[in-house]
């Protein structure tokens, strides 16, 4: 039941957004700054964002030495240059846009555990950097002479440097899109799950206490990431749970700070607060990870502590003060999904595990779809 002064103000916009993680907020601050005058609403369906956005672990990295190896097996240079290029330029546009306060950004390095199964791919470090280099300028990769200090496990051989790489405080991200969301005057509605989008009449429906409420806007950018195929079917996305653990405070100092890669990115852990963030793991059980159902998979728990006890911090037993899972999204290709599925309703989804690089980019690639039609 809808008032008269709610059925007059708050129904009608120019554009809705769909989805208040980092690609949503995203596109509604690059289209409000394009069209200070129109009238933007960003629908959430959680109190905070469903997917990945503030559940991520705060890597800003762009692939590790043997993921760009393995990328380059399923797809060709110039696809791989283009991935690479779009996440680190993604990642220096949101340093430009927010300031590295803002973010809590450290540029402290990214880091890559190099054991027995991977120390091959050494050979082609060289290759990789030469590949690599009319991005950057200079060498990306280097191998850390004396790994002692790291304390790891001696199953580590080798540790890979990449200088470019940093970490940030996904809270503080998100917090700084909120922020400038309220300073254009975005609208955010949170806990409005769109049950129903109509895409030939640019109308979508958000339940409410039994209550179905329709919603009507000029445009609406659809930025649901690994949920999208609840309103749009016959997409290539696979939804892709994440895990992250955290372990108490330590009570000895750890000798470490940098974002750090093992098992080709499929693991990855950083030192946050003296206390270590470690996630990932995915690739011990796809298919049952491939759900957007936030619970542990306590086969993948078992695997990330193994790993804490045998490869980061051997011979200690982890005590996890926290946990909790995010849902990415992932398809046959790396590259996300930014398209009008006519001239009223685009989507920007299918991140692929790089939101944090490349949801600011996205959203201005969607931006400019919108504009233009």
């Amino acid at each position: 039941m809808l008032s008269f002064w709610e059925k007059k103000h708050f129904l009608n916009f120019d554009l809705i957004v769909i989805g208040g993680g980092i690609v949503g907020l995203s596109t509604a601050i690059q289209y409000k700054k394009r069209f200070p005058v129109k009238n933007v609403l960003v629908l959430e369906r959680g109190l905070f964002p469903s997917g990945a956005s503030t559940k991520n672990a705060g890597f800003a990295c762009f692939g590790s030495l043997t993921e760009i190896l393995d990328d380059l097996n399923h797809h060709t240079e110039e696809e791989v240059l283009s991935l690479v290029k779009k996440r680190y330029s993604g990642l220096c546009s949101i340093r430009k846009e927010f300031g590295d306060d803002a973010l809590g950004y450290q540029a402290s390095g990214g880091f890559e555990l190099i054991t027995q199964n991977e120390i091959h791919d050494l050979y082609q470090l060289n290759t990789i950097n030469e590949l690599l280099y009319p991005l950057f300028g200079n060498p990306v990769f280097e191998e850390i002479k004396d790994i002692s200090t790291f304390g790891f496990s001696k199953k580590v051989l080798k540790v890979i440097r990449n200088r470019f790489e940093g970490e940030l405080d996904s809270g503080s991200f998100i917090q700084s899109l909120w922020n400038r969301c309220q300073e254009l005057n975005v609208k955010i509605l949170t806990g409005a799950e769109v049950t129903n989008l109509d895409i030939d009449n640019s109308e979508l429906t958000v339940s409410n206490e039994g209550n179905d409420i329709t919603f009507r806007s000029e445009k609406i950018a659809v930025c649901t990431n690994a949920f999208t195929k609840r309103l749009i079917s016959h997409l290539d996305i696979v939804p892709g749970r994440g895990l992250v653990v955290v372990t108490k405070k330590l009570p000895e100092t750890i000798p470490w700070t940098g974002s750090f890669h093992y098992d080709k990115g499929y693991v990855y852990f950083r030192n946050v607060d003296n206390r270590i963030l470690l996630g990932g793991g995915r690739n011990m059980d796809f298919l049952g990870e491939q759900s957007t159902d936030l619970i542990v998979n306590h086969k993948i728990r078992d695997y990330l502590k193994n790993i804490y006890s045998e490869i980061i911090m051997p011979g200690s037993s982890p005590e996890f003060e926290m946990e909790w899972t995010g849902i990415m999204a992932f398809g046959n290709s790396k590259t996300p999904i930014v398209k009008m599925v006519n001239n009223h309703v685009g989507m920007a989804v299918r991140l692929g595990g790089m939101g944090v690089a490349i949801g600011w980019k996205t959203a201005g690639e969607l931006v400019e779809k919108l504009s233009k039609v």
